[in-house]
Formats: C-alpha cells, structure tokens, sequence
C-alpha cells in the first residue's frame, strides 16, 4: 500500500476551548484519543508507513503516538514550523517523507472505506490526483461538488450552488508532481489545489457509498463516538 499522510496540523478553531491546549487529533472519543482509531483503522487496512503532517501542539501529539512501533507501523513527522503552511503547504513540505505518490486523509475524519480499492482506481486512472466522495445532498455537512458522469465537474467548499449534491470524503491521492510548481515555506489550502486540478481535468474521482465520520464540530464528536462505541473491537 502507499504512504499516507495525515493532516493534524490545524487549530480547530470551530471546537473552540476544547482545542486551545488539546490538538484534535487526542480529543477523547470512545475512550480513546480519536488519532489511535484513525491509526488502528489504517493498520488494518495495509497501511504501514504514516506521516504525520502536525503543527499546533505538535509535540502533544508526538509523545502520545510516538514511531508507531507499538501500533505496528512506521510514523514519522513532518512540522509545519514557526507558521501553519495550510493543507496543501504542509503536504508540500512533507513531500520527502512521502515518496512518488501517497494517500492524504483529513486529521478530523473517520472513513469506513476501502484503501484497496481507491488505490487501484488511482492507478487505472492514469492522473495526478484522485479524489473520494459521497453523495450527501447537504446531510453531514454542505454538499459541495457537482458530479456528473463519473467526472467532478466542479468544486468549491465557499460558493455552493443548489446543483452540488456530493461533498470530498476527506481522503484523496496524489502524485508528488501536482506539487512541484507551489513554492516551499507558502501557505495554501488543499482544496485550491484540488480546483485547480478539477479546471484542468487532472482529477479523477472514486464514488464512496458510505457516510464519513468527523470530529471537527462538536455535532461530528457525538456522531463518532456513537459510531465507534457500538464498533466492535478490529471491526
């Protein structure tokens, strides 16, 4: 399987207090700091190696998961630095952890999908990036990618149009190169990235059938933690 990169960087600022001395990814949920549920879920999924791509309260996050050796797999780390890079920056600078091309999942999300499968899709669709992505029609959170005929025709998490009924998974592929011409040490968001590829027809798409889960508002915590409390053990 490839690398994956996790995107933990972030200041969670829609949590609130919760995440002033908390980083996200070691919020409680079902018992547990919600990245060990991430990481058990990947484990058992074929994933081996992870970089984490961390930021605010990096060093948090770093004592409590440590190289993943106990977890069985490989961590390493990748810091923003002395300013947040944004998602697409903080992948940016990751690039030498990373390899040739490599998953990246959202630090928030929870997905109940299988690896295998998006990974074949990105390599039979022969483009630099490959994005998930469920029908949602405004369930879990504003819909915001029109998708028509196995294509993303269009996708923008700030202007939503009645006619976007699916909303990203929150787990993409990519090809180092989508990042070569983006300068080092600059902030930029993922998903401007991912328009970009879209306008460019460099994007393919993976159609999940399932809901995701997320802890980035407090209405996502109880939903994963309903979820994962009724999980069975290694389910």
């Amino acid at each position: 399987m490839l690398p994956l990169a996790i995107l933990a960087g972030g200041l969670a600022t829609r949590l609130g207090p919760v995440t002033s001395r908390t980083p996200k990814s070691l919020i409680a949920v079902a018992g547990r700091p919600f990245i060990y549920h991430q990481l058990e879920l990947l484990r058992s999924q074929g994933i081996d190696r992870v970089v984490l791509c961390v930021g605010h309260l990096a060093d948090q996050i770093r004592a409590s998961v440590g190289d993943g050796n106990g977890l069985g797999l490989t961590i390493r780390y990748s810091y923003d630095g002395d300013r947040l890079l944004g998602t697409g920056g903080a992948i940016k600078k990751a690039l030498p952890l990373l390899g040739t091309d490599f998953f990246v999942l959202n630090g928030d999300s929870y997905l109940p999908c299988s690896l295998a499968q998006i990974q074949s899709a990105y390599r039979s669709a022969g483009r630099p990036g490959l994005m998930t992505l469920v029908r949602n029609d405004n369930r879990w959170d504003r819909s915001n990618i029109v998708y028509r005929g196995g294509e993303i025709v269009e996708y923008d998490k700030h202007s939503i149009r009645a006619d976007m009924a699916h909303i990203d998974f929150g787990l993409s592929v990519f090809s180092k190169d989508v990042f070569a011409k983006y300068q080092p040490a600059r902030s930029i968001d993922l998903a401007d990235i991912c328009r970009e590829l879209v306008t460019s027809g460099q994007l393919a798409a993976f159609e999940v059938s399932g809901r995701f889960y997320e802890i980035g508002s407090q209405q996502g915590i109880i939903e994963t933690q309903e979820f994962l409390s009724r999980r069975p053990a290694n389910a």
